[in-house]
């Protein structure tokens, strides 16, 4: 019997796959086969050594500008189609910064335009592999973000984009759908994670009392890319250890 979960022979992208959630999720596809291509903004990937997060064994790495409204065109003409797209790019700021006009494009423009240049750039690849695309946002998408406006509504952005690509794209063999991470460790949650007193206390709001983590995330995109999610699009799969229940 074939193994739904065995990706040899396929090819994947990650956006935003140089660090924190994306790059667990790669290299849960690579372990299973896959030919895994990840990118970031910066020009090497030496340029991460430093970086504790930054693992790029078995992975090919792309330089990618995703403020750039024409570079993930062009990195789609370089690569050719794929099988997997998972877009995990994001960024925040802090300190009520969100609230002015400079912090709210730059969340917006990261977190959600970017999400569409990249679904667009690549939509005739996956349309012919017949491939599935997975937006990595945010239980920010189902909840208040105080302070982060613009977080929280590029979030709620993404995770409406899967929705209405789902539908529209189902006519193309394209599979869309999503995961909304709960806490995970990584440097957009650093605020919590490195603070002892803030992540008790979002620990014990937690049904699960711990954290997630990349290779959380890397489980539920493995079975939205699989044939074992084969009659499921549009959705966006809450993967938050009951963060948001109650």
């Amino acid at each position: 019997m074939t193994n739904p979960l065995d990706f040899t022979d396929k090819r994947g992208l990650g956006t935003g796959g140089s660090s924190g959630i994306g790059n667990g999720i790669a290299h849960g596809f690579a372990a299973r086969g896959a030919d895994v291509v990840v990118t970031g903004t910066r020009p090497d990937e030496g340029d991460y050594l430093e970086a504790e997060d930054a693992d790029f064994t078995g992975l090919t790495y792309r330089q990618l500008d995703v403020t750039d409204r024409v570079a993930a065109a062009a990195l789609a003409d370089e690569l050719g189609p794929v099988d997997t797209l998972i877009q995990s790019q994001g960024i925040v700021r802090y300190g009520r910064q969100e609230f002015a006009r400079d912090g709210w494009d730059d969340v917006i423009d990261v977190n959600l335009n970017s999400v569409m240049d990249i679904a667009r750039a690549f939509h005739a690849g996956l349309a012919e592999r017949g491939g599935a695309m997975i937006v990595v946002s945010s239980v920010a998408a189902f909840k208040s973000t105080l302070g982060n406006p613009a977080y929280g509504a590029s979030k709620a952005g993404a995770a409406s984009l899967v929705k209405t690509l789902g539908e529209a794209w189902a006519r193309d063999k394209i599979r869309v759908n999503g995961i909304a991470p709960g806490l995970v460790p990584t440097k957009i949650t650093a605020v919590t994670t490195q603070h002892p007193e803030r992540l008790e206390a979002t620990l014990k709001a937690i049904p699960m009392r711990r954290m997630g983590t990349p290779e959380d995330m890397a489980g539920a995109a493995l079975f939205l890319a699989s044939p074992l999610s084969a009659y499921m699009t549009g959705q966006t799969l809450v993967v938050d250890g009951g963060l948001t229940l109650s």
